[in-house]
């Protein structure tokens, strides 16, 4: 699902910058989303800036898969994950260009986040197709883009893709610097 990523080395750099949690605080972020006992899912994880915070916030009984397009981001990842003894509830996966590979987890997701790589994938319908498939009824996406990176319109269109696949926008939450939506799988009437 690549179009342009950001290189594996940068993420030393870039992703894991100490500074950055002055603008993007994963507990600030995420609290109000994650809770104890949750499946969530960290897409583009990278080095686990968020996969980590998210595997404290869910507990022992909850369970983070985090995905990333990249096999040196998710060595990065699980060593930090053992450093900070956080392995036994936090699963990393390989994608494909083409598929995030979720179809073992279809409707079982809590909650999923997908933290300034949107802008990355060419098919944006597909990713948010197969997100939609993954999280439960009900389940929430998370979706920040940076302004930098990201244009305003192509941000909306991208939520009008996600209104058109079956996702509501639940708000739109401050965070720095970030076009950001929080979206809800619509929930089935049986």
């Amino acid at each position: 699902m690549s179009n342009s990523v950001c290189p594996w080395w940068l993420g030393y750099f870039l992703l894991l910058n100490p500074i950055r949690s002055m603008i993007h605080s994963p507990e600030k972020i995420l609290k109000n989303h994650v809770n104890k006992g949750m499946f969530v899912l960290d897409i583009g994880c990278g080095m686990g800036y968020f996969s980590l915070p998210m595997a404290k916030l869910v507990g022992d009984k909850g369970s983070v898969l985090a995905i990333d397009l990249q096999e040196r981001m998710l060595t990065a990842l699980n060593r930090r994950a053992r450093k900070a003894n956080l392995t036994n509830n936090l699963e990393t996966r390989l994608c494909s260009n083409n598929s995030l590979n979720l179809d073992d987890v279809a409707g079982k997701i809590d909650f999923a986040l997908a933290f300034a790589m949107v802008h990355e994938v060419p098919d944006k319908d597909r990713l948010l197709i197969e997100l939609h498939k993954a999280l439960k009824s009900g389940g929430k996406l998370l979706i920040a883009e940076p302004k930098g990176h990201v244009k305003e319109k192509e941000f909306n269109d991208c939520l009008n893709l996600a209104r058109s696949i079956g996702f509501n926008i639940a708000e739109r939450p401050e965070i720095g610097k970030s076009f950001s939506a929080l979206l809800t799988k619509q929930t089935l009437n049986c």
